[in-house]
């Protein structure tokens, strides 16, 4: 690990304009991700602003019906929230099904919504990349692929997004605020905060230079059925090969995301229409873009047949 310098910011103003002034600094909350991309250099921060004793760390309903969560609330505690369980379980249950424990009593909102791939040639400083180092190349392209994208991808980058609350509220419509160094607010909906690599996958979200994220609001409850369905590997501690994300409606209809299938949570509110149909018809829309290798051409299956289960389990 390089050295760096350090401080804990006295403002969420503070922080963003201290982030602003030096390209190589990083915010650092639970640090369950940055600290470990330090410790293998992909990261290499000269200074760490500590944004921990912002204040940023409730959960609060706002006055038009929406929850208000704070950047800085620890998944545990979101997940065990009590609003959340019984309003937006389909939160609660794709936290659950993150990491570890241990790991969820440290991470962050805000975090959680900022972690980077688990691609095993981003991680490997000896193989190119060009989310580490742009223009070198994209291993994974020749390479061993059968945790990367189907949907999405370019020539540049065939990553996918490793986490599961995003997942979630991509299917929520969930929005993140921020705050920029001049301290201009901004809305960021879920839909447009992640990006697609297009040439530059090491541009991951809409965040620009020095911007802070203080909070994810979520709409106004909107029933249904909450079901959060991953599949991995093995069963506790892994990455997804596919989760779905889905609110089902006692009509049949409803919306859905999927997760490790693309640089960003998918949702295609077209598909949308035709769950009432069956998963079969929603995945034909929802996967018409599929790009798959052979290695991860599974994953086109993988998707309708989780989404079947889904379904299935909507229908009790």
């Amino acid at each position: 690990m390089r050295a760096f310098t350090y401080e804990r910011a006295a403002s969420v103003e503070s922080a963003a304009k201290s982030a602003a002034a030096n390209d190589k600094a990083k915010f650092i909350a639970g640090g369950t991700n940055l600290l470990d991309l330090m410790k293998l250099e992909i990261e290499t921060p000269t200074h760490l602003i500590d944004v921990n004793g912002l204040g940023l760390d409730t959960i609060e309903p706002t006055s038009d019906g929406r929850l208000r969560i704070g950047a800085m609330v620890r998944n545990t505690d979101l997940a065990s929230n009590e609003t959340v369980r019984r309003d937006y379980g389909l939160l609660s249950r794709a936290l659950v099904a993150g990491a570890s424990g241990q790991l969820r009593n440290k991470a962050t909102t805000a975090g959680n919504l900022l972690q980077r791939t688990r691609c095993p040639y981003f991680y490997d400083t000896n193989q190119p990349c060009n989310k580490r180092q742009p223009g070198s190349g994209c291993s994974a392209l020749g390479g061993f692929s059968r945790q990367h994208a189907v949907l999405g991808s370019s020539e540049a980058c065939i990553a996918t997004y490793p986490g599961d609350m995003a997942i979630a509220m991509r299917a929520l419509d969930a929005v993140v605020e921020t705050v920029k160094p001049e301290g201009a607010t901004r809305s960021i909906p879920i839909a447009e905060f992640h990006r697609l690599p297009g040439d530059t996958p090491q541009i991951e979200t809409a965040l620009e230079a020095g911007e802070i994220i203080t909070a994810v609001t979520l709409p106004a409850p909107i029933g249904g059925q909450h079901i959060y369905r991953k599949v991995r590997d093995r069963a506790s501690y892994a990455f997804a090969l596919v989760s779905v994300a889905a609110v089902i409606q006692p009509d049949g209809s409803g919306r859905v995301a999927v997760g490790g299938v693309a640089h960003k949570p998918w949702r295609v509110e077209a598909a949308e229409a035709e769950l009432p149909k069956g998963a079969k018809a929603a995945a034909s829309i929802l996967l018409a873009d599929a790009r798959p290798t052979d290695q991860n051409r599974f994953k086109v299956d993988l998707v309708e047949r989780t989404l079947g289960a889904v379904l299935r389990e909507a229908r009790g």
